[in-house]
């Protein structure tokens, strides 16, 4: 390989990085637009609980985003990551337009489904595509400014909720217009970037073997050797167990913080944006400065730890504005060192060029199933069960998340993809196919 590919020119990486970590603004904002206007739209359509938990689970939160992972995924291997990130924002756009302008429930599901399907498709390749695209000694710090990117759109999100509060339901397809036109500025910026050298440099590799590359490809190799089945299995104990919380506290923390008696809608919508302020905060001055310079394992530990403890306050100390504002804190910062970036980093890392996509939309699937399970009967269960039982089951996931990313974290700092795949995979077909 080049050692174009592994010392890149800062700006232009840093450019490259940006837009395309944009995707991951446009997903978290998806979600909290969605979570803090379900109960608006639910008094406005008339539906039930169960038709709210419908709408999160098929949203950009769970089954919509898998649906849109399984298919991105793959076609990111198979034509490259830059025809993902160009074309997956045309169906965000239309999809949130769709929403804005909802007359009814059928109307909004479609339009959330829609923006689901284009989140999934965008988000493993924009995290594949930044991380083959970094300088190695920097590698987590870009691949944290897609966590940056994806904690300041709820801090903006829920600031917009407050700010639009008094307008109801019309202050929320407001917001949902205004992830139209970010898309739009996002989709336009993305139209001059280049594909990711790696990518090309893999394909340039399998034309001159003479092997066809369809659309299964990526999944087959991926399937194909057994070394991938235990990063398969890590990751997903990692991000899989950590999201099916975030998913939940992501969409539904409003309906959370009421059962934990705090009944004020503006108050909610505040705690969230000191949240994911302090998420950002924590991604910058935390993940993207140590990430690359100390161990992982112990940053991830750190971070991980801090979101247990914030939990069991919440769900176990007396009700009061100081236990509120000690988890708001504390699950914040811990978002900010924590499973996603983690993740995001990791994936990149353990598998080869040639099925990367494919392994970041597989196990973003299987995460946003996860999510989707759970959404399906969180509002219920936690009218029925009350947080305090509910919260043993996201204590329990949590820690188990962290035990698990803990014990296994992989030593990959400051390594080259080149090197970390040569580790794995040795003098193998995935390896060889991979060096040029």
């Amino acid at each position: 390989m080049s050692s174009k590919t592994t010392t890149r020119r800062p700006l232009s990486a840093w450019k490259a990085t940006i837009a395309v970590a944009m995707s991951n603004y446009i997903e978290a904002g998806a979600i909290i637009a969605l979570a803090t206007s379900l109960t608006l739209w639910q008094g406005e359509f008339g539906f039930d609980n169960a038709a709210v938990g419908l709408v999160a689970a098929l949203s950009a939160n769970a089954f919509g985003a898998a649906i849109g992972a399984a298919i991105g995924g793959p076609l990111c291997d198979r034509l490259g990551r830059k025809f993902i990130y160009t074309y997956d924002l045309i169906l965000f756009m239309i999809g949130a337009l769709t929403v804005t302008f909802s007359p009814n429930f059928t109307v909004l599901l479609i339009g959330v489904i829609m923006m689901g399907i284009s989140v999934g498709a965008g988000v493993p390749a924009s995290w594949t595509y930044i991380a083959e695209e970094a300088p190695s000694e920097q590698r987590a710090a870009h691949v944290g400014t897609a966590q940056l990117a994806w904690s300041i759109g709820p801090a903006i999100g829920f600031l917009l909720a407050v700010v639009l509060g008094p307008l109801g339901i019309v202050g929320s397809r407001i917001i949902f217009f205004h992830l139209f036109v970010i898309a739009a500025v996002t989709w336009w910026v993305r139209r001059g970037l280049p594909e990711s050298t790696r990518w090309k440099e893999q394909r340039a590799a399998e034309k001159a073997k003479g092997e066809k590359v369809s659309f299964f490809s990526g999944i087959r190799g991926l399937l194909s050797n057994k070394k991938n089945f235990g990063a398969l299995a890590f990751l997903l104990g990692v991000y899989g167990l950590w999201n099916t919380v975030a998913g939940q506290s992501g969409i539904f923390q409003p309906r959370v913080y009421d059962a934990a008696g705090l009944h004020d809608g503006t108050q909610r919508n505040l705690l969230q944006v000191l949240v994911w302020s302090l998420t950002a905060l924590a991604t910058y001055f935390g993940f993207m400065r140590y990430g690359d310079r100390v161990s992982r394992r112990w940053l991830y530990f750190g971070g991980g730890m801090l979101g247990v403890i914030a939990w069991v306050v919440l769900v176990f100390a007396p009700p009061s504005m100081f236990s509120l504002l000690f988890f708001a804190s504390a699950w914040g910062i811990s978002a900010g060192v924590g499973a996603q970036a983690f993740y995001g980093l990791w994936t990149a890392e353990l598998f080869a060029t040639k099925y990367r996509a494919s392994a970041q939309g597989v196990l973003f699937m299987l995460a946003r199933v996860m999510v989707g399970l759970l959404s399906l009967v969180f509002p219920i269960l936690l009218e029925s069960i009350g947080l305090g039982q509910l919260g043993l089951l996201i204590i329990g996931l949590l820690v188990a998340a962290l035990l698990i990313g803990t014990i296994w974290a992989p030593k990959t700092e400051g390594k080259t993809l080149e090197q970390i795949e040569e580790e794995r995979y040795g003098s193998t077909a995935d390896a060889e196919t991979a060096r040029v």
